[in-house]
């Protein structure tokens, strides 16, 4: 079993990335759990998600409190809140930044484990015109974690957004851009 805490800021679609990793991992056959922890949350207010995938049925039912995997919709979230606790030795974390160098490491403590980094914001300006970092994000996770093959997640993702944006057929293909581009541009520091 695979599991992973999602940090973002509200707005920013971690809930909806979770959620959208959960069905995709799900069309591709495996057990899937997707949920957000809620709270007083507002617009730009920290929020975390979470994700289990397996090939087994899933039996547990709580928050994540050591996860193989950790995603930052939201660099500013670094300085606030300690994103690494409880990330398991061998897991890693995929961070929203255009900051491309080690630096970023300052942020992160003692963490000594895998990083990967990606401007979704830039990605998501180009492709959506606005600031909606989820997708890229979530693309970026897919090929970080290996939890699924591309090829399938790809589809899945494509099978989602048809049906979500059905009467808005270009989000689905801005949608799809920028999903690609999060996959290819994700880099390991």
């Amino acid at each position: 079993m695979v599991e992973i805490r999602w940090h973002g800021r509200g707005g920013q679609g971690a809930k909806t990335a979770s959620l959208l990793l959960a069905e995709s991992a799900f069309e591709t056959g495996k057990f899937i759990q997707g949920f957000p922890e809620y709270g007083p949350e507002r617009m730009g207010a920290p929020i975390t998600a979470y994700n289990r995938i397996s090939d087994e049925r899933i039996l547990v039912h709580s928050n994540i409190y050591y996860p193989d995997y950790v995603v930052v919709v939201d660099e500013t979230l670094l300085s606030d809140i300690d994103v690494t606790k409880g990330l398991k030795e061998g897991g890693a974390i995929v961070i929203n930044t255009a900051n491309m160098s080690q630096d970023i490491r300052k942020y992160l403590k003692s963490y000594k484990g895998s990083i990967y980094i990606v401007d979704a914001r830039n990605i998501s300006m180009d492709e959506l015109g606005r600031y909606f970092p989820n997708v890229p994000m979530l693309g970026a996770l897919v090929v970080a974690s290996h939890i699924m093959d591309d090829k399938l997640f790809i589809d899945a993702m494509e099978k989602s957004f048809r049906h979500k944006f059905a009467s808005k057929p270009q989000v689905i293909e801005g949608n799809m851009r920028a999903l690609k581009r999060g996959m290819q541009e994700v880099r390991a520091i």
